[in-house]
């Protein structure tokens, strides 16, 4: 099937969607919710309308727009990604999954394609942690990866839960409704920029995901001794700030001595009490992120850092909490998918290369429930979540394309 994609239709799409932002452009900001969000939801459910698609929302806010099928009660092809957007962020992020997979259902009607399977396009609620903290809210909660009762105790920063955020918003109903049973899609499949610089390096057009990293979040509080900075000696010192720094190089010495590309461990927290450049640091606050495809070798990592910043509290006389926050297990991309997807790559005579997704999507949940695949386009020097996020039009509709082919493939 040659598929046609209306390149300049997507484009103006993209930049419409852009406008809807807290912030000047070219920067977007969007949080879920918010006043631009709401906007932003509004205009896109009408696009999806005109597309003659079926909508409906669920409690948490995810929006599903069906494209019914000649057997309405066989399970649907899914496909879709968010629309939320970090403080000071780019265009593309997600963004290219949603409209993408509009225009990849449009150019199919376009083209006279009848699916025989339902095609469903779903716009997750709050991927991103900006608001309540926890990032893909939507699909956890879709998968049953979040307990209802504990999400409905997450706040925001001025206190709301999620339950009063989503009433305002006019999202009803009890949380525990979100939830869909194994089965409910024959397949899930997520358009994304890569948000890293490999397809770009390689000169490659796609990149077909076969695994997703999954994080781990550490809290680690070390409590030491404050005084004067000309008053306490050196050999007398219990500073946090100190244990802390020796930590953090830690961390990152045990994450590359595990020699596997797909560890990574970032320290991006470190809150420093009282903050005087003349009083020593009595009590440090570390934020981790700890990463892998692999989760045995993750947790074993975790066990490592553990053991060592306790270490070397004891060796510096000082005392150090440490609370694992998070720890989702890694997703890995389904093969009957990835076959699916090759074979499009294909028919669409695009190159394609297997890749890793480092950072995770609501893909890594939806594949809990669903056989899932993801498909990457190059974005340029691997930049995100920034103003200057970019991605060529062209790359975008090579992935449109595919994954419309795909889409035709698995719904007949």
């Amino acid at each position: 099937m040659q598929i046609a994609i209306n390149a300049e239709r997507l484009a103006s799409e993209l930049n419409q969607l852009a406008s809807f932002s807290d912030a000047p452009a070219p920067a977007v900001t969007r949080i879920v919710f918010t006043e631009a969000d709401l906007r932003a939801r509004a205009w896109l459910k009408g696009r999806c309308r005109a597309a003659g698609l079926v909508i409906r929302e669920d409690a948490i806010g995810n929006t599903f727009a069906q494209w019914n099928g000649s057997s309405p009660d066989l399970p649907a092809i899914a496909t879709g990604s968010h629309i939320d957007a970090i403080p000071n962020s780019g265009r593309y992020d997600g963004t290219v999954g949603v409209l993408g997979a509009l225009e990849a259902i449009r150019s199919l009607q376009e083209n006279g394609f009848a699916p025989q399977r339902p095609i469903e396009l779903l716009i997750f609620t709050s991927e991103e942690p900006s608001r309540f903290g926890i990032g893909c809210l939507g699909s956890r909660l879709l998968s049953g990866a979040l307990d209802p009762h504990h999400a409905a105790d997450l706040r925001d920063s001025a206190g709301a839960s999620l339950e009063e955020v989503c009433r305002a918003a006019g999202f009803s109903g009890p949380l525990s409704s979100v939830c869909l049973p194994p089965g409910h899609y024959a397949a899930f499949l997520e358009l994304h920029i890569e948000q890293g610089p490999l397809l770009e390096r390689e000169r490659v057009q796609i990149g077909l995901v076969s695994s997703i990293a999954a994080p781990a979040s550490l809290k680690i509080v070390i409590e030491g001794e404050g005084g004067h900075a000309g008053g306490v000696l050196m050999p007398h010192r219990r500073d946090a700030l100190a244990a802390a720094a020796e930590i953090i190089l830690a961390v990152e010495r045990l994450a590359l001595s595990t020699g596997a590309l797909d560890t990574v461990a970032t320290t991006g927290l470190c809150d420093v009490f009282p903050g005087a450049i003349n009083s020593i640091p009595s009590r440090v606050t570390l934020g981790l992120d700890v990463r892998d495809t692999d989760a045995a070798r993750r947790d074993a990592l975790l066990r490592d850092i553990e053991q060592t910043a306790q270490a070397i509290a004891q060796k510096r006389s000082l005392s150090v909490q440490i609370r694992l926050m998070n720890a989702d297990r890694p997703g890995h991309c389904e093969p009957a998918i990835l076959d699916a997807l090759r074979r499009a790559c294909e028919q669409q005579r695009v190159t394609f290369m297997p890749i890793v997704s480092r950072a995770y999507h609501d893909s890594l949940f939806m594949s809990r429930i669903a056989p899932t695949a993801m498909l990457f386009i190059p974005c340029r020097a691997g930049v995100s979540h920034r103003p200057d996020e970019f991605a060529s039009l062209g790359d975008i509709c090579a992935g449109v394309r595919l994954l419309a082919q795909t889409l035709a493939n698995l719904a007949q």
